[in-house]
């Protein structure tokens, strides 16, 4: 069948070079040829369906159903993850398909049964070739969940999103709600000067959006909901992301400390113990100066001295 079809898919290539040049006898050949391969190939195919003896790699039919399953659980898979690429909402839309997909490749490693039939069954699906197929779309969709740390934003048996990547989407949603309410119609690439509505208004639920963020970061440290420390998931810290982008640097807003007054407390009073430490230690030195004043005997010897010289 394979070699065949290769032949066919060269034939169309072979009459097409010959061109006129080679004239239309040969054209005309290699039409017939083509016309006798397609004949050969119908026959090849109906022998095929009719069952042809001897060792032909045909699957049971209850392989064949596992590698549907997977096939199709392939596919969901992909268009979920291609569909919620940007923005980034892979680990929130397409856990559902993962863990079906996990479920369908395990049915075809395990033994289906304790039969020969199920071990050749998950033998012919996964290692039967060089390329190993299944093998390499499983280990494919592995990794790629792996690199999102999907597993920090769901519960421990992936059924669902944990509690705080719930607050954390919730609380998500409310500020890009309150960035397009405030926006009242205007563009985003207008000047930073037309967003102080934005920046007043929305300040309190980016906070605490943030604040919230800092917690997930700091609880995933520990190990956190999900009893994975690593990254957060990549749905979260995309969501993050973006808001950040939108506040700091369309909006060209700013969050106010809570701190500033003893920052500036300290700040000030480090600044200004220079300042003490030379006006003390100048008032200290000129304390200790010592004034020196001449004896009265060394003034007396003095004036006697001027006076023999005035008389002399």
């Amino acid at each position: 069948m394979a070699p065949l079809r290769c032949l066919l898919g060269l034939l169309p290539a072979l009459a097409l070079a010959l061109g006129p040049a080679a004239g239309e006898p040969r054209r005309a050949l290699a039409l017939e040829g083509l016309e006798a391969l397609s004949e050969a190939e119908e026959l090849a195919e109906e022998l095929w369906g009719a069952g042809l003896p001897g060792d032909l790699p045909e699957l049971e039919p209850e392989c064949r159903r596992l590698l549907a399953a997977f096939a199709e659980g392939s596919a969901a898979l992909t268009s979920c993850l291609s569909r919620r690429a940007r923005p980034v909402r892979l680990c929130q839309a397409c856990h559902r398909q993962y863990r079906h997909l996990l479920s369908q490749y395990g049915s075809i490693v395990r033994a289906v049964g304790n039969s020969s039939e199920s071990h050749n069954c998950a033998k012919s699906i996964l290692t039967s070739d060089r390329l190993q197929v299944v093998v390499t779309l499983s280990e494919f969709f592995n990794e790629t969940w792996e690199a999102a740390n999907c597993a920090n934003c769901l519960k421990n048996n992936s059924e669902g999103l944990s509690n705080s990547t719930v607050e954390f989407l919730d609380l998500f949603n409310k500020s890009l709600t309150c960035f397009e309410h405030n926006l009242q119609g205007q563009t985003v690439y207008l000047s930073p000067s037309n967003y102080t509505e934005v920046c007043k208004n929305c300040n309190e639920t980016y906070k605490m959006l943030n604040d919230l963020y800092n917690n997930l970061q700091r609880m995933n440290r520990q190990g956190g909901e999900s009893g994975h420390s690593a990254h957060l998931c990549i749905d979260v810290e995309d969501a993050m992301n973006i808001t950040r982008k939108l506040w700091s640097r369309t909006f060209n807003c700013s969050v106010p400390c809570s701190d500033t007054v003893p920052v500036i407390a300290v700040s000030s009073f480090i600044l200004f113990l220079p300042v003490v430490f030379y006006l003390s230690s100048f008032l200290h030195s000129k304390q200790k100066k010592r004034i020196l004043i001449l004896p009265k005997r060394i003034q007396s010897n003095a004036s006697l001295v001027n006076i023999q010289e005035k008389y002399s």
